[in-house]
């Protein structure tokens, strides 16, 4: 680091007034001067009030040692007077001697200045200390600003990253869920395809068992009136309830038969079987009710199903039954009935007596006949 410009005037002032002090003792002694700081050391320019030409000058240190400087030359201002300069830096011996010999009178004159090493320009070590540590410190932060910038691209691009997989995660996951929703409505499709075709199975396997029956005219209320031996209505004023009967003249004890009723749109009507002790009791005693002990049937009021045996009620809005299929099978002691044009089961009852069995047929109370449908099966079963 250089001095001040205060110290450098000071050392201009205390050279010249060597150099007056000097000049004082003897006009001819060459005058020197610091001219300023440069390269790191004090520039000393010796002034000779001589032509250049007719003197020749060297420097010397305080120990006679040559030492390096310009050649004369002639002053701008004053041919007859002539300079030459050196650079003295520090380290090297502190005197200098301005040496000049007069070619003309042969002999020689010298002026010679002491500076001190105070006034040399020199880098303090707490400088150096602080500029090394400015230059890490500038390093470390250059480097941590570095340090941070990639951390936040890299943070930025796991956000990225992050919300791409998040969207991504979310675009599968609506995917699965449709995917989902349509895999459980074919499967939900083909379980209704399924037991549809299975209903359909075992109604069709049902009605092959087709037999034929025929009404007993021995075996019904007096209210009830007959036509072609299939054909049963109500004659009775009001409606009677379960007493309004007619029963079949065949009844069945092996095997499996089916048979089909015509009911129609009628809001009243009970289908079923009884007992063979039971028919003989009505034939002969002209029961009016039968016990429910002795008969299982299917029954319908006002649109609702009941089965014997059964508190619950079957709603049949969604199952209009025009023709009603009647299944029994005696050696499992099962009585089903199918919704023909359905193709499906209504309700099952089991067990049954182990007595011979026979059809019964109730029309209700509203003077339109139910009849007896012949079975015609068109074809083999499919397999399903």
């Amino acid at each position: 680091m250089h001095f001040s410009v205060s110290w450098t005037a000071a050392i201009h002032v205390l050279l010249l007034v060597l150099a007056c002090l000097t000049a004082a003792g003897n006009s001819r002694e060459p005058l020197l001067i610091l001219e300023n700081y440069e390269d790191n050391g004090i520039k000393i320019v010796c002034f000779a009030d001589q032509s250049f030409s007719e003197v020749q000058v060297s420097w010397t240190d305080g120990k006679g040692r040559n030492l390096t400087g310009s050649p004369l030359t002639a002053d701008n201002t004053d041919k007859d007077n002539a300079k030459s300069s050196m650079i003295l830096k520090s380290g090297s011996d502190n005197t200098v001697s301005c040496n000049l010999i007069d070619n003309v009178q042969k002999n020689s004159i010298s002026s010679t200045v002491v500076i001190a090493d105070v006034f040399f320009p020199a880098t303090s070590p707490w400088m150096t200390a602080f500029i090394m540590i400015l230059l890490i410190s500038i390093a470390l932060v250059s480097a941590a600003i570095y340090k941070l910038k990639k951390n936040n691209e890299t943070t930025a691009l796991a956000v990225n990253d992050k919300k791409a997989i998040e969207d991504e995660i979310m675009k599968l996951t609506k995917e699965t869920d449709t995917e989902k929703e349509k895999f459980d409505q074919a499967i939900q499709e083909i379980e209704q395809k399924y037991e549809k075709d299975l209903a359909e199975l075992e109604f069709r396997r049902a009605r092959s068992n087709a037999v034929t029956v025929t009404l007993d005219s021995d075996c019904k209320h007096p209210s009830l009136s007959l036509k072609d031996k299939n054909r049963v209505a109500s004659m009775a004023e009001k409606t009677a309830g379960r007493e309004l009967i007619v029963v079949a003249n065949e009844g069945f004890s092996e095997k499996k038969q089916y048979w089909e009723v015509e009911v129609g749109d009628r809001p009243e009507w009970e289908l079923g079987v009884l007992t063979q002790g039971l028919k003989d009791k009505l034939r002969k005693e002209k029961m009016e009710k039968p016990p429910e002990a002795e008969y299982w049937s299917l029954q319908c009021i006002e649109g609702q199903y009941q089965c014997t045996g059964k508190s619950d009620i079957i709603t049949c809005n969604d199952k209009k039954c025009p023709v009603v299929g009647v299944f029994l099978d005696w050696e499992d002691r099962l009585l089903t009935f199918y919704n023909v044009e359905l193709m499906c089961c209504i309700e099952s009852i089991s067990p049954l007596s182990k007595e011979r069995l026979y059809p019964f047929f109730n029309p209700g109370g509203d003077k339109q006949y139910l009849g007896i449908r012949p079975v015609n099966i068109s074809g083999p079963l499919n397999s399903l």
